[in-house]
């Protein structure tokens, strides 16, 4: 819990955080997930018990918080101020440590503050390691509520990842509520105007919304729960979905427009005929995109390679059989009512047509051009993925406050007011955390008794000073624990052990030289506790200690670890030691490195089979293997232009964003597919290569800006999210989608004619 303000040293404002913790206590909810001792502690604990023991002339058990409450409650201002003088003195020698409870800003000995911490301690035993327990998380939010009552007229705000969890939920609900509607309206305008009939509009969502009912089923049969990047599934499939009921569709028109005379089964038959081929290899190229996500090392994005390969198979089985049977009826019925579907294929229409033709057109006039352009901008890219930042920065997760704009909005979905990432903000400038995230932890293992082993760890406490990472408090201080700290804190409690440490500093720089075992030994008598948090004994025989500092809360994960691991190595080359530098921003920094390595392993599989498999399938169809890696190119060129286009917005690769390679390899080959298929079938009716491009992008091109822009504008509106995270997956899945079509029907085209010259083998096939 912060409290800010102009002084937050007053009595007034200690004795209100003092009353508070005593409503925490006394809420049994809240109280039953507190730990045993003192589960509260704050710098009004400090002064109150220092005043408390001056009171009675020191000695005595501690305090109790009502006896904290009575003892300052009783005191004049003047005499809170002369106790907070005297236990705030950087010389004085007071029980607790206040200046781990103080903004690093304050400056020492000042009897004002403008900002400090009460610190709640919860039982978390027995929990997993990635969750809280739901009474853990319900206590947290109500106390919350407790803060607000009680502080009502104080500056101050609550910090716990139970509020993080409930507010970043809540967030990401609002978005949808939100984005939802605005992304129906898009779509169902883009579809309109696509289609032209309100019949094929509907039948297409109805398709779309069994896939994701189907979709809900296989979440729920895998035991899959709901995480963020899963959220971004269903877009998919409503994306992909949308591409396939177009192509069904508009070759069913084609079919109708080029033989009017065709019954409506014949003409079904004749459309599908011309591209059930291709959606049957999209699915598989593009299932194969998403499932490459299975060999990454994170779970939640293992997931959603699984979720997303089962959603494109029951896409294509959706829209390869029961979609087309459903239209075929709909239309019989239509014609028996007098009431015809529009017939019109999108891409025929005039200016969509002359918007289309340019890539037909460039391959005429001026392909290895169009290619050597394609290519330097992703040679760009590919050089700019190098320098894509890995590090993590939690901040950028958390929920942030509706723009202004969005007061204006119908309070039904008017989104609430998100202080998370501007509170984390706050706490990461201003105070030094010893939590789990917060902390470097260094594991030293090996001959720990040896004589030097304390001082190679004293030289590392020292070099923590010299790091950019280690976060310093108020008073100057490092925020230290490990062996050294529990062996002079207990010395300072136990003769015995004070003059066993006298006796084996022999250089007189206050550090043990020799006699560690027994020192050990002793401190195990003196505090078995205190020694088993940064000494570990084992059968007797003592196998390592812990060392752990307090990090900067704006240092980047990067810095974090190679200074960590800096400070590791000078000690072990101080003794015979093995030293690991470790602690949750470390693994994290490890982990964000392993999503570049998942995002180029998953790039060679998929680049591999999706390669042999079109390799194989234009072979036997076309006897051309190498048609199909003519095909699967521009997507290659695509993926260098997306990670260029990350690199310039200045975005890192996290876990919404590790997925982009699949994403945009399997809808860019999906796209491509279409494309290549098309053009050859066109090749093969006789046309020549240009009149063949023509006609292929003007047809199948139509479907594709057609999906391309309703996708797009589905992920796109998620620019409207409160969720950064969220935010970042539609932006630059929007990106990967708009490279994706524009690489089809743009550079393809100029390939295609190349290969014809190159190869002869759509000649021979004329």
């Amino acid at each position: 819990m912060v409290v800010r303000g102009e002084n937050v040293l007053t009595k007034e404002s200690l004795l209100e955080t003092l009353r508070l913790q005593r409503t925490i206590r006394e809420n049994e909810s809240i109280n039953a997930t507190l730990r045993d001792g003192q589960p509260t502690v704050g710098v009004g604990n400090v002064v109150a018990t220092a005043a408390y023991y001056e009171a009675r002339g020191g000695g005595g058990p501690p305090p109790s918080l009502d006896a904290q409450i009575d003892q300052l409650a009783s005191m004049s201002e003047a005499e809170v101020e002369a106790t907070v003088d005297r236990v705030l003195d950087p010389e004085a020698d007071t029980r607790g440590d206040p200046y781990a409870l103080l903004a690093t800003s304050y400056e020492p000995g000042s009897t004002t503050a403008s900002s400090r911490i009460v610190l709640v301690y919860q039982d978390t035993s027995g929990a997993p390691a990635d969750s809280l327990p739901e009474p853990v998380t319900a206590a947290q939010l109500e106390l919350q509520d407790a803060a607000a009552a009680e502080l009502s007229g104080t500056d101050h705000f609550v910090f716990a990842p139970g509020i993080v969890d409930e507010e970043s939920g809540q967030a990401t609900g609002e978005s949808f509520a939100l984005i939802s509607p605005v992304a129906l309206l898009l779509i169902l305008g883009v579809l309109g105007i696509a289609y032209r009939d309100a019949i094929d509009v509907l039948l297409g969502l109805l398709g779309v919304a069994l896939v994701l009912v189907w979709m809900a089923g296989f979440l729920g049969w895998a035991g899959i729960g709901i995480t963020q990047i899963l959220i971004a599934v269903p877009f998919l499939l409503i994306g992909l979905s949308i591409d396939y009921a177009l192509h069904v569709v508009m070759r069913y028109r084609e079919a109708n427009v080029d033989d009017p005379g065709l019954d409506p089964r014949t003409a079904m038959r004749r459309g599908l005929a011309g591209v059930v081929v291709a959606i049957g290899a999209a699915t598989f190229t593009t299932a194969v995109g998403f499932l490459s996500n299975a060999v990454s090392p994170i779970v939640s994005i293992r997931e959603f390679g699984l979720v997303s390969g089962f959603g494109i198979a029951a896409a294509f089985v959706v829209f390869g059989l029961l979609f087309p049977a459903l239209k075929l009826e709909i239309d019989r019925l239509r014609g028996r009512l007098g009431w015809p579907p529009n017939q019109s294929p999108f891409g025929r229409g005039k200016r969509v047509g002359r918007l289309l033709s340019v890539g037909p057109e460039l391959a005429r006039r001026a392909p290895y051009v169009v290619i050597a352009v394609a290519v330097v901008l992703a040679a760009g890219g590919g050089v700019a993925a190098t320098g894509i930042d890995t590090t993590l920065d939690q901040t950028a997760f958390l929920p942030q406050d509706s723009p202004d704009w969005m007061n204006v909005l119908p309070a039904a979905i008017q989104p609430s007011d998100y202080d998370l990432k501007a509170n984390a903000i706050f706490l990461n400038e201003n105070f030094v955390q010893s939590r789990g995230s917060s902390s470097a932890e260094f594991l030293i293992r090996g001959s720990v008794t040896d004589p030097g082993t304390l001082d190679a760890i004293a030289t590392g406490r020292d070099a923590l000073r010299d790091t950019d990472s280690a976060a310093v408090r108020a008073d100057g201080s490092l925020q230290v624990t490990g062996p050294l700290a529990t062996i002079e804190a207990v010395a300072a409690e136990n003769d015995t052990v004070a003059a066993m440490v006298d006796d084996a500093d022999t250089d007189g720089d206050g550090v043990p030289d020799g006699n560690l075992a027994a020192i050990y030994d002793a401190v195990y008598d003196a505090d078995p506790a205190a020694a088993a948090e940064t000494i570990h004994r084992d059968g007797g025989e003592y196998r390592s200690l812990r060392l752990s500092v307090a990090l900067s809360g704006t240092t980047d994960t990067r810095t974090i670890t190679e200074e960590m691991r800096g400070v590791a190595t000078g000690m072990e080359s101080e003794n015979d030691l093995d030293v690991v530098a470790t602690g949750t921003p470390i693994t994290t920094e490890l982990v964000q490195r392993s999503l570049l390595r998942t995002l180029v392993e998953g790039f060679l599989i998929t680049f591999g089979v999706i390669l042999a498999f079109l390799a194989i399938i234009f072979r036997l169809r076309y006897g051309s293997a190498t048609l199909g890696a003519v095909v699967l190119f521009p997507v290659v060129l695509a993926q260098a232009w997306l990670f260029g286009t990350m690199y310039l917005a200045g975005l890192a690769f996290t876990t919404e964003t590790a997925i982009i390679a699949a994403i945009g390899i399997g809808i860019g080959v999906d796209y491509a597919i279409h494309i290549g298929e098309r053009f050859v079938d066109e090749r093969g009716s006789g046309r020549d290569p240009i009149a063949a491009l023509t006609r292929t992008v003007e047809g199948t091109g139509g479907a594709l800006l057609a999906s391309a822009a309703t996708t797009t504008a589905g992920f796109g509106v998620l620019a409207l999210a409160l969720v950064p995270s969220l935010q970042r997956f539609g932006f630059i899945t929007a990106v990967a989608i708009t490279y994706a079509f524009l690489a089809s029907v743009l550079v393809l085209p100029s390939l295609l004619t190349i290969w014809e010259r190159l190869s002869g083998t759509a000649d021979a096939a004329t």
